[in-house]
């Protein structure tokens, strides 16, 4: 049998996932990988601040969220998104994340969409959709960021 070498969206949505076992909020366990040039630059998991407490240790800090179309969904207020915190570490570490790939769980949300506007990223690879991310797919369009789907599944989420 011939041995193939996964592509390098495929080894990082991989690495991908080894960081979202880190991850302390059992609604998502996502994480994201920052990436230039096929190397590493940063990595970052949903999980509360620093010092605080963990859903997995004392419960979600669940918040119902009105969406435009009239549907009500809940979020989990207690943690940090992976992209945030990618964003985090690459800062505290003084990290450009100019010109460079994100891999992660699903398409950010929103807040995290005009974070990594912002944060000059080129490029997303997302595992799955985000229930809620039509509006970050178009963020990105119009930034003229490539944002790409190994899935057209939607995450699933208990209690949204």
């Amino acid at each position: 049998m011939t041995y193939s070498r996964p592509s390098w969206d495929d080894y990082f949505l991989e690495v991908m996932n080894a960081i979202a076992k880190r991850a302390t909020c059992d609604r998502g366990r996502a994480g994201s990988v920052a990436v230039r040039d096929n190397q590493i630059l940063a990595t970052g998991y949903v999980g509360s601040p620093c010092g605080f407490p963990h859903c997995d240790d004392v419960g979600h800090d669940l918040r119902k969220v009105l969406h435009d179309d009239g549907s009500i969904t809940q979020h989990c207020m207690r943690t940090v998104h992976s992209e945030q915190n990618l964003i985090c570490q690459a800062a505290k570490e003084g990290i450009s994340l100019k010109g460079s790939t994100i891999y992660t769980r699903m398409t950010p949300c929103r807040a995290c969409a005009m974070l990594l506007i912002n944060s000059g990223v080129k490029r997303i690879v997302c595992e799955k959709k985000y229930h809620t991310g039509v509006e970050s797919e178009e963020m990105f369009k119009k930034a003229g960021i490539e944002i790409e789907f190994k899935s057209n599944e939607e995450q699933d989420y208990p209690n949204k």
